[in-house]
């Protein structure tokens, strides 16, 4: 399991003079991914996936510790724990989801996979919601029911735009003739089909990668296993559907999709789709090299480009769609550690200004020469253009920080970056500030954890994973069964919601525990420390209980 300082869990996840790195960990859910669809043939650090095969809907958790509800027993269905439209039926201090076809599991997160048979012959199989939840695509010239059935290819004329159809010897081949400034297998696609930026908003119709291979649905059934397809949360705000058009949701370079290699196994691919030129954007995307800023602050803290509507996580430690956590620090080191992570990432960080990321105190054991702060991460293994790294002019660690017994209390520290080309952070879609709190959220408020966290396997994950938890009270956090009176007034500890065990203890050491309060996110903790990983909840830094020393150290550092 983790490693093992005594009992304790300091969630230090660096090693550099002897130390033992341990700490709350992002455990990926997911099967390993096949290297070969890897972006740029990266080779993933892979995760364990031992989650059990079970078709039943039904949710127990006979070891549920005392806090996996708040010490008011509230309601184990609000939240409704049941994805994709699924009704939650409480039992006792449990719940049960009723599943919606084509869904199944004890959340209804799984989708059942009605394509096994191959029931579209030469066609490709969809997963829908309706009866028999399944269609048939058929490739041209086949159709039918099962696409067993051939039909003339070119009558009627299948291409599009005034193009000419050519049959080949072979009766299923054809070639469309298109004209000056259209293009694809049908000539549907025309020279107005292009994206701006990195295509994050690209929302054509291009079906066919760089390399001429043909798209597969985004429900397909190959995809059921992926990341992205059409069940995914937030598919919708991605563009992602019931169709096989080229899509980015997770700000690669440029749209892409994926393509099928064998029968069961898949590949991506960028898209043959161009950028847009000057005079085809009427209203061009913010550039990523020259985003706006005001160097004294950003305009606002605490807003993703999404917080305008109820974000839908992927909890658990799926990747995180890039732009979700643009206050996430990745603290880098020039060391060697003893723990595997990638590109020496050994902590995270919360971004509060545009110089200035706070973190624990117990990660900055470490000489300023050694240390880089990368902001904008999301693959730790890939330089991504919205990335921006800075160095460390001086680190400011709380001047009441200690260890008692491997405990570490007042654990906070800040740290300054020393400004590039006359500036620190420049705001943009994947950077932005974090607000500081006014005030506390009461216990069983809803708050996020993010981070690559090191797994299991005591390997980091490559991509930014983030989790949801829930405040507990430090009056229940300190009763015998769970820390005995080792939490002092400077902590706040916090549980994971979706379900008791090993994703309880999710987030690298000094990164963000943020709390949502009408569509703006406060940094309200600082991952810290815990006891057996999974049975008892984190613990964090109480930033509120620090907030005069925050500002007073900014003020004086920065002459405002």
């Amino acid at each position: 399991m983790f490693a093992r300082m005594s009992d304790l869990h300091v969630l230090l996840l660096m090693a550099l003079v002897g130390k033992t790195a341990c700490g709350f960990s992002l455990m990926s859910l997911l099967e390993s991914l096949d290297p070969d669809w890897t972006p740029n043939q990266y080779d993933y650090s892979y995760e364990d996936y031992n989650q059990e095969e079970n078709t039943s809907s039904t949710l127990t958790h006979p070891e549920n510790p005392d806090w996996y509800y708040t010490e008011d027993q509230a309601d184990p269905c609000q939240p409704n724990p049941c994805e994709h439209g699924g009704d939650c039926l409480v039992h006792g201090s449990t719940f049960t989801c009723s599943c919606l076809a084509p869904f199944s599991g004890n959340k209804c997160q799984k989708v059942q996979n009605t394509c096994k048979d191959n029931p579209c012959g030469r066609g490709q199989c969809l997963i829908t919601q309706s009866p028999p939840y399944y269609r048939c695509v058929c490739k041209h010239p086949y159709t039918g029911p099962s696409c067993s059935r051939v039909v003339p290819v070119c009558r009627p004329n299948p291409c599009q735009n005034g193009a000419t159809c050519s049959r080949h010897k072979r009766r299923s081949k054809f070639t469309c003739a298109c004209p000056d400034q259209f293009k694809g297998k049908f000539c549907e696609i025309g020279s107005d089909d292009c994206y701006v930026g990195d295509g994050y908003s690209y929302r054509g119709k291009m079906n066919r990668t760089v390399n001429q291979h043909a798209c597969l649905y985004w429900n397909s059934h190959l995809l059921l296993q992926e990341n992205y397809n059409m069940f995914m949360e937030d598919a919708e705000t991605h563009g992602i559907g019931e169709h096989n058009f080229c899509r980015n949701p997770d700000a690669d370079e440029k749209p892409w999709c994926f393509i099928k290699v064998t029968n069961d196994k898949v590949k991506w691919e960028y898209c043959d789709v161009s950028a847009c030129s000057a005079q085809d954007v009427a209203y061009p995307e913010e550039s990523p090299t020259e985003p706006s800023t005001k160097l004294l602050g950003f305009d606002s803290c605490g807003k993703t480009e999404i917080a305008e509507r109820k974000i839908k996580r992927i909890y658990g430690g799926f990747k995180s769609t890039a732009g979700k956590h643009p206050w996430q620090a990745s603290l880098q080191s020039s060391l060697p550690l003893t723990v595997s992570m990638p590109q020496g990432h050994f902590c995270g960080g919360t971004l509060i200004h545009p110089c200035w990321v706070l973190t624990a105190a117990h990660c900055t054991d470490i000489k300023t020469r050694h240390l880089k702060v990368v902001l904008g991460d999301q693959d730790l293994k890939k330089e991504e253009f919205h990335e921006q790294s800075f160095r460390v002019e001086k680190i400011f660690k709380y001047s009441h920080y200690n260890e008692r017994d491997e405990i570490p209390h007042n654990d906070i520290a800040l740290l300054k970056l020393k400004p590039v080309d006359g500036h620190c952070a420049l705001e943009s879609k994947y950077v932005k500030t974090v607000c500081l709190p006014d005030g506390s959220f009461p216990s069983g408020s809803e708050c996020h954890i993010s981070g690559w966290g090191v797994t299991e396997t005591g390997k980091g994950s490559r991509q930014l994973l983030d989790a949801k938890v829930k405040l507990i009270a430090n009056t229940l956090c300190n009763s015998r069964q769970l820390y005995d009176h080792m939490i002092d007034d400077s902590m706040i500890c916090a549980g994971n919601l979706q379900k008791p065990g090993q994703d309880t203890c999710q987030g690298d050491s000094g990164g963000p525990l943020t709390c949502e309060k009408d569509g703006t996110y406060y940094i309200y903790g600082i991952v810290s420390w815990g006891l057996e990983c999974g049975k008892r909840p984190g613990v964090y830094t109480q930033v509120t209980k620090f907030l005069n020393w925050i500002k007073a150290t900014i003020k004086s550092e920065s002459g405002f």
